[in-house]
């Protein structure tokens, strides 16, 4: 391990330390993100899911930074996917629900708020199925058309804002590595899985466990983006 390896790791620690032994701040991000969740959304996303790329970049090339990587850039698509995820966190589990009860699984609603039980299984992982099909492959390719966006206008913000050619970077995407590494194996055997759990937990701890499982997307994204390259 480098000199660098354990400055990053005291870094993380420092930073999320006190949500788990100060009762008062875990108090105050409950209470915030309880009355503007989209933007907590924004901002964990735009700092966990920034901090996996970062640790898939380190797994990579044995750095936390490189030229052209855009730390800064990659934080403002984050942002702006989680203000995404959570919308569809929104619409897929009460949507899923609805439509369990219109299959005539009545207790769906129920189930799914109280504790622990097959029924309660059942709708969870019905959920993050249709989460994980529908909206998961859109949300990562449009994820991957940034990143290559990110990387072509040389990882700045000034670059980000600058008009992204879909249609020439959509072609040029390694197709084999989204569908056979992304779309084929992260999603039936881990976010399937994973979000089965998040939707087993109760409401209030379901934000922060999906915010740590940013730092899970974005170092699977990165490491299948290297891995492309």
């Amino acid at each position: 391990m480098k000199r660098t390896d354990l400055i990053f790791t005291a870094c993380v620690l420092v930073f999320f330390l006190p949500f788990f032994i100060s009762g008062s701040v875990y108090e105050a991000y409950n209470s915030f993100n309880n009355e503007h969740g989209m933007i907590m959304s924004f901002i964990k996303f735009a700092l966990l899911a920034t901090l996996g790329e970062v640790i898939g970049l380190r797994i990579k090339t044995g750095r936390y930074n490189a030229p052209g990587f855009g730390i800064l850039p990659r934080a403002v698509v984050w942002g702006v996917l989680g203000l995404t995820i959570k919308m569809a966190f929104v619409i897929f589990s009460s949507g899923t629900v609805s439509f369990l009860t219109y299959m005539g699984m009545e207790n769906a609603g129920v189930a799914l708020l109280g504790g622990f039980s097959a029924e309660k299984l059942f709708v969870a992982f019905s959920i993050s199925v249709l989460l994980n099909s529908i909206y998961a492959p859109v949300m990562m390719t449009f994820h991957k058309i940034t990143d290559t966006h990110i990387l072509n206008t040389g990882g700045t913000l000034k670059g980000l804002f600058t008009p992204i050619d879909f249609r020439g970077i959509f072609k040029g995407l390694n197709w084999d590595v989204q569908w056979s590494f992304v779309f084929k194996k992260t999603i039936p055997f881990f976010w399937y899985p994973a979000h089965t759990i998040t939707f087993l937990l109760p409401e209030n701890f379901q934000v922060l466990f999906a915010a740590f499982l940013g730092v899970a997307l974005g170092t699977i994204l990165a490491i299948a983006s290297l891995k492309g390259r």
